[in-house]
């Protein structure tokens, strides 16, 4: 539909839609740098959507029967940010909207969970938006299923642009979606056919209504500039038995003369000259920043439409059982529940009387087993590799369309849209998400992995075959460098337990952060139970502690991860049969250990003794404990890896790469 017809056909819709264009021209405009095409050309879509459809009330952004609104093409932020503020989040004031992409404002370069109400999740790298919208979809169902249609009734909506289903994710996501019948997704394209380097047929020649109907998905399409058959469209989506798909066809930087239409209008300001224009095509006789009060009371109303329907929600909502009433009320908040802590317990006086020799992706599925029951919250999953990964224990059933009640999931050989499907889950409530792979295959996940660190999003990410150790496959699936580019990222705890004790404190950890994703390296080949001695104590919430005392003031200390603890234990008796007074470390969090105080720190690595690092991987996060803290480059080495793996049995493989007591001892000999 042409600018003209539409004023003339619907000149209310046309008045709301030009104060998001408006706003999202002017912002970008004074912050020199922003995309306002995108904001322009969805505009009609995103007004439809939020004035006859969405089910929301910008006075209780975080109702939790709320429609869930995701803004995957991040790139347009404008767009939320404007729709944000028209309706009536009280803060996203028009001063947010002035400074756009400033220092401390909430209007980010692209949308930022936890900075303003209403924006469910971080988006911008392109596909995320998507992909985590099917685990919020994903979570809706389990509650619903859990807590029953009177309280948990909703649907996720996805604005995603052709870059989104571009990147390799969405292909992911979306097969994962279509195969779940997640018909409570809904996923808006905003087919403008207009990419950073020109028109997208330069780079992509698929036909995406065929695809997602591959993927079982119901393909609607509309003309995104024409409400009624935008709300057509929508009206359709909603009665779907499958998740949909609409195609909206749309004209990038929508009324701009001479760059809509075209990438001019996609990353970059449209310039003082280009914006008068537009605004003469718009007839839009308003200063920059400024919105008639009454069109921003229109606006508000349309925020305030679903006040009613809240009401109604939280009339059901106080008829039901006070205890069901606490449970939902704490697993929407992401609370562990009291039972955890005896769980725990009780299973940790077993392992010290029992003392297994398991591997710590064993002892993890122990630790489930004991954890699973008391956390009905907990959804787990793995990337094709359950067996493996040992991630499924015998209460869960399997999450499907027919069994919404089933706890786990088949993601299939999609780890990196099961990594930000479990971030979706978690930003959704009421779902604490697992999953797992091996540790070599963090790299297939590590975009959505950085998100949960960026987003402070608690999701546990179960790496099995964490080292060398797991032998015979070789290189190809053996991590070197893994561990290092975990450690590396901020905001994310990185666990390689020694054995069951560690793990399950490990998991304990785990899952009372609430702000803060989980890494449990975990091996495949068995290990003994070093800890021996009940504690109630978390001893790996410290970081790193004093596993075994030297005999003496120690001369030397060993520092150890994982399967090498217990090869350090072996070098230490080696080493106390010559004399030397050994002290061993074990190290299962070094995030931990370094938020310790210094006292503390100080009373585990003194001054003094030389110190060896013992790990199965790269040296790399290692030097602030050898060099550091009280450390020097005379008295320090590291055992462990420094090329890539091979493929062997595991026991062949220690040795060669000498991993082994003798040679921990040898360095401690040379430096002594």
């Amino acid at each position: 539909m042409d600018i003209a017809t539409l004023r003339a056909s619907h000149p209310d819709h046309w008045q709301l839609a030009g104060a998001i264009r408006a706003l999202a021209m002017d912002a970008v405009q004074a912050a020199n740098s922003g995309h306002p095409g995108m904001p322009m050309g969805m505009a009609d879509v995103a007004t439809v959507l939020f004035q006859n459809h969405l089910k929301f009330d910008a006075s209780a952004p975080m109702w939790a029967d709320r429609d869930r609104f995701i803004l995957s093409a991040g790139h347009g932020s404008m767009l939320i940010y404007a729709l944000l503020h028209l309706t009536g989040y009280s803060d996203m004031t028009i001063d947010q909207i002035k400074n756009f992409r400033q220092w401390g404002a909430k209007t980010a370069g692209h949308p930022e969970y936890g900075h303003a109400q209403g924006i469910e999740t971080t988006t911008g790298p392109l596909g995320q938006g998507i992909a985590n919208a099917v685990g919020f979809a994903m979570a809706e169902e389990s509650l619903r299923a859990r807590f029953g249609a009177k309280v948990v009734n909703h649907k996720t909506w996805v604005i995603a642009g052709d870059g989104c289903l571009m990147e390799g994710i969405s292909q992911e996501a979306i097969g994962l979606a279509g195969m779940q019948k997640l018909s409570n997704l809904v996923v808006l394209w905003d087919n403008n056919n207009i990419s950073i380097d020109g028109r997208i047929s330069m780079s992509d020649i698929t036909d995406q209504h065929k695809r997602f109907e591959a993927s079982g998905w119901k393909v609607i399409a509309c003309d995104g500039h024409n409400p009624a058959d935008i709300d057509r469209a929508l009206t359709e989506a909603k009665k779907s038995d499958r998740p949909v798909l609409v195609d909206c066809k749309t004209i990038i930087g929508f009324g701009a003369p001479n760059k809509q239409d075209s990438a001019g209008a996609h990353g970059s300001p449209l310039g003082d000259a280009e914006i008068k224009l537009t605004r003469e095509v718009y007839g839009w006789t308003h200063e920059a920043f400024v919105i008639p009060a009454d069109l921003k009371a229109k606006w508000e109303a349309i925020g305030a439409r679903g006040a009613a329907e809240r009401g109604e929600w939280e009339a059901r909502f106080a008829t039901l059982p006070g205890g069901k009433q606490a449970e939902f009320t704490r697993q929407m908040a992401l609370e562990a529940p009291k039972k955890l802590a005896g769980a725990v317990k009780a299973l940790k006086k077993e392992l010290a009387e029992k003392l297994p020799k398991v591997a710590t992706r064993k002892a993890s599925e122990m630790a489930l087993a004991v954890i699973n029951p008391v956390m009905p919250e907990t959804v787990g999953g793995s990337a094709d590799l359950s067996g493996s990964n040992l991630t499924k224990t015998a209460d869960l059933g399997v999450f499907n369309a027919e069994n919404r009640k089933g706890r786990y999931v088949h993601f299939g050989i999609r780890e990196h849209a099961m990594a930000a499907a479990m971030n979706g889950m978690i930003l959704h409530g009421g779902v604490r998400a697992y999953g797992g792979t091996f540790m070599c295959f963090t790299d297939y996940a590590r975009g959505a992995m950085r998100l949960s660190a960026l987003m402070g999003v608690p999701s546990v990410y179960v790496m099995t075959h964490d080292s060398i150790g797991l032998g015979e496959d070789g290189p190809t699936h053996q991590p070197v460098e893994h561990l290092a580019i975990c450690r590396a990222t901020p905001n994310t705890l990185v666990f390689r337990p020694a054995d069951a004790v560690e793990t399950l404190e490990a998991w304990e950890i785990a899952l009372t952060e609430s702000s803060r994703p989980s890494v449990l390296a975990l091996s495949r080949q068995n290990l003994p139970t070093l800890r021996k001695t009940f504690t109630a104590k978390n001893l790996t919430a410290q970081g790193a502690y004093i596993l075994a005392e030297g005999s003496a003031r120690p001369k030397a200390i060993l520092m150890a991860t994982g399967s090498e603890v217990e090869i350090a234990m072996k070098a230490r008796d080696i080493l106390e049969a010559e004399g030397v007074p050994t002290r061993v470390v074990s190290v299962p969090s070094m995030e931990l250990f370094a938020a310790q105080p210094e006292s503390y720190r100080k009373k585990v690595l003194p001054a003094g003794p030389v110190r060896v690092a013992v790990e199965a991987a790269a040296r790399m996060p290692w030097d602030r404990f050898l060099l550091g803290e009280r450390g020097a480059e005379k008295k320090a080495a590291f055992v462990g890896m420094e090329s890539f793996g091979a493929s062997a049995p595991a026991e062949v493989l220690y040795e060669k790469f000498g991993i082994t007591a003798e040679n921990i001892a040898n360095k401690v000999r040379a430096m002594l």
